[in-house]
């Protein structure tokens, strides 16, 4: 009979005391150690047995990991120990970037937001992650430490599969930088869950739209969906439809389509992939409708 409430296994905790101590700890247990800060996700895949592991290596206070701040040439940094609750109440994210804000409020409840990060939510590399579209459509770039020392990785280009990174053994995602955003770019999330709060997405749709002289709309929309694909993406052709013409009720119509035309969803316990296409329609108009309006006012 499988225990229905398992405990954690045996494992060996690991304090590194810098960056290059981690990094070349993890490289030497290739198989067998994975860092952690938040440990939101670690602990209960450990506790399930679907990930197996002697050492967790604690990257929490090494260089750079607790670091929350703005610059405005350089834009927001959020290094890698730093919570969700600690940057969803930051003045500056408030008020530069206030749709990462709403992203990481709706990640499951307050408690779990007070040990989860941004980092984690990314190096996870869930289809459901919820503030990865948002750093994605504000094209946020990962700094991250390595054997070889220290490299830059475009968040757009970090995802190869559920679970799977482009990071290399020894690697550790120190923070993550998104540039200044577009003067007055508006932007939203939408969540479809099973329930309000704690709920992982059975569809999330970003969007975030700013004025664009040289679009021939005169706007730019930025549009990444989640839970609809292997990965996290953005939804190119349908942000390339708003591009091309006058935004009206019509083409934001004909845009959420040509997003739900782009999603390979699955059939999960969730939803059907049957619903979760037709929730990207619907949520893709209904956040492209509320950004176009704010816009207009």
């Amino acid at each position: 009979m499988i225990n229905p409430h398992p405990g954690l296994p045996e494992l060996q905790y690991v304090k590194p005391a810098s960056l290059v101590e981690a990094s070349k700890f993890l490289a030497e247990h290739e198989n067998t150690a994975k860092p952690f800060s938040g440990g939101t996700d670690s602990f209960v895949r450990l506790r399930d047995g679907v990930l197996k592991l002697d050492y967790l290596v604690d990257v929490k206070g090494l260089d750079g990991t607790n670091e929350l701040s703005f610059d405005p040439q350089k834009g927001l940094t959020i290094g890698a120990a730093v919570t969700m609750n600690r940057v969803a109440a930051h003045p500056d994210v408030i008020k530069h970037y206030p749709n990462l804000a709403e992203a990481a409020t709706s990640v499951a409840s307050y408690q779990l937001r007070n040990r989860a990060t941004i980092i984690g939510n990314i190096c996870n590399a869930s289809p459901a992650g919820d503030t990865i579209g948002t750093c994605m459509v504000m094209d946020g770039v990962l700094r991250v430490h390595g054997l070889d020392g220290i490299y830059s990785v475009p968040l757009n280009a970090f995802f190869l599969a559920p679970g799977r990174t482009v990071l290399k053994p020894g690697d550790v995602v120190v923070s993550i930088t998104l540039p200044v955003p577009q003067e007055g770019f508006i932007g939203t999330y939408k969540k479809l869950g099973r329930n309000m709060i704690g709920d992982l997405s059975i569809v999330g749709v970003t969007v975030m739209g700013y004025p664009c002289n040289e679009s021939p709309s005169g706007y730019r929309f930025r549009i990444a969906l989640a839970s609809v694909a292997p990965v996290p993406f953005e939804a190119l052709k349908a942000e390339a439809a708003l591009a091309e013409k006058n935004i009206t009720e019509d083409l934001i119509a004909e845009a959420a389509k040509v997003a739900m035309e782009s999603v390979t969803p699955i059939d999960d316990v969730r939803g059907s992939a049957r619903y979760r296409k037709f929730m990207v329609r619907n949520l893709t108009r209904e956040a492209l409708t509320e950004v176009w309006k704010k816009l207009n006012k």
